[in-house]
């Protein structure tokens, strides 16, 4: 068990940056493997012809595909920077997709903690990871907000009982608090170039003077099984047991098994792009958790997703869908939107 954070001592390492030294090399083996996951067949993740009729030249990934490069950037983070936690919690997520990432793209992560603020009495955690091309451009950016749980809000026989099952090398709670060893690392200076890629193509999706604030989206069922929570735990890496172990979900005050919050967002971007037809078209994806949908081992999981139009830009023939997930009577998403360019 660790001792819990004191927020100023956090709050002093606001701004801690570092960059992987390897570029993670994006395949179309990993582009499919990571849409099965989220169930997203939209034919510009599977097959070539498709993408190029697009205009891409490769395989496009997914929406949230870059919270897999993200999960392996921010372990560092998780186990020296920020520490003393025993638990975090996913409550927010923002994608900024200046151009669609595709198979044959070589991705610089880097890690940057942007903000600890306090709210009712927790930590609300910000981690931003932006992704940049062999050409120096960023293509992604990603903010992951988390509230950190200490030891005083768990039963501690939870702890005990993740760090039984838990794969060999993760550690859940970090590994060192002590500002001896604690040595802060920022951005340097530089001008960022943002990628255009994203707005100088014609998207494939519906014309934008056929379209009117409030229109619908069909609504879409999404099911959910405990083989489809182990899958995404492997394919994202994702080692967490409240999204596979019975016993610690329980222990954590869960009624079930529960499914990662990022499942839930790829689910609904792929949702998004099943409307739209374009998975690139879609520039920002921001979704806030409310509550997380209970997976059980009998019945699984069925998740509702629907949506309508919020705002038309003419100016720029983009608009603002707000998309809606609901399971089990209740709604996971608190306030979920995407901003997509339209022809």
């Amino acid at each position: 068990m660790t001792a819990p954070a004191e927020t100023p001592t956090l709050e002093s390492r606001v701004g801690h940056y570092y960059q992987l030294d390897e570029p993670y090399r994006v395949s179309g083996e990993k582009v499919r493997e990571y849409a099965r996951a989220v169930q997203d067949y939209h034919p510009a993740h599977w097959d070539l012809a498709a993408a190029a009729e697009l205009g891409y030249s490769g395989l496009v990934a997914p929406l949230t595909f870059t919270s897999i490069p993200g999960m392996v950037a921010n372990r560092h983070l998780f186990e020296s920077v920020v520490v003393g936690y025993d638990m975090y919690l996913q409550t927010e997520e923002v994608f900024e997709q200046h151009r669609p990432i595709v198979a044959g793209d070589e991705l610089h992560t880097d890690v940057e903690l942007s903000s600890v603020r306090r709210v009712a009495g927790r930590d609300l955690i910000t981690v931003t990871n932006t992704f940049t091309d062999s050409a120096g451009e960023r293509v992604h950016t990603m903010h992951t907000t988390v509230v950190g749980v200490t030891a005083d809000d768990v039963d501690p026989a939870m702890l005990v009982a993740a760090k039984n099952v838990v794969m060999h090398d993760v550690n859940l709670a970090g590994i060192d608090t002590s500002e001896a060893a604690y040595r802060k690392t920022v951005r340097p200076a530089s001008d960022a170039r943002i990628a255009q890629g994203g707005t100088d193509r014609i998207p494939g999706t519906p014309c934008f003077d056929d379209l009117k604030v409030g229109d619908e989206l069909p609504v879409h069922h999404a099911r959910l099984s405990r083989g489809d929570l182990v899958n995404y735990s492997g394919v994202a890496g994702d080692a967490n047991p409240l999204h596979w172990d019975e016993n610690v979900a329980k222990l954590a005050g869960q009624p079930d098994v529960i499914a990662h919050g990022m499942l839930t967002m790829g689910l609904g971007a792929a949702f998004i792009s099943a409307w739209s037809g374009d998975p690139g078209a879609v520039s920002r994806y921001a979704v806030r958790l409310a509550q997380p949908a209970i997976v059980s081992a009998t019945g699984g999981a069925d998740i509702e997703y629907s949506g309508r139009i919020k705002s038309l830009d003419a100016a720029t023939r983009s608009g603002v869908v707000i998309v809606v997930a609901k399971s089990g009577g209740r709604k996971i998403f608190g306030l979920a939107t995407a901003d997509i360019r339209f022809r």
